[in-house]
């Protein structure tokens, strides 16, 4: 895949992001880098791997899920949003 300044319009419409002009050319070096390295993952062989390989036996260690209220993460958050009301992300309509 190639990524070049169509993509990366693209990629900026579809996620609502701004990339400044100064640092397209930076972004599309590094995004064509990590598809470089996704392309390189492809040609590894994976025939005989088990789908449930992990590289160890112990499961995931769990902790206890202890709510939090802190309403300061919330406000930190919505500031870099572009629109945002009542403590809620403003999204354009795209379902009619």
């Amino acid at each position: 895949m190639q990524v070049d300044d169509a993509l990366l319009t693209r990629l900026e419409k579809l996620s609502f992001l701004k990339v400044n002009d100064d640092k397209r050319e930076e972004i599309i070096a590094q995004l064509s880098e990590i598809v470089s390295f996704v392309d390189n993952l492809s040609e590894l062989d994976t025939q005989n791997v088990d789908g449930t390989f992990a590289m160890s036996e112990r499961a995931t260690p769990l902790r206890e899920d202890i709510p939090q209220n802190n309403p300061t993460i919330s406000k930190d958050v919505l500031k870099h949003a572009p629109k945002s009301a009542d403590d809620f992300f403003i999204v354009p309509k795209i379902i009619e």
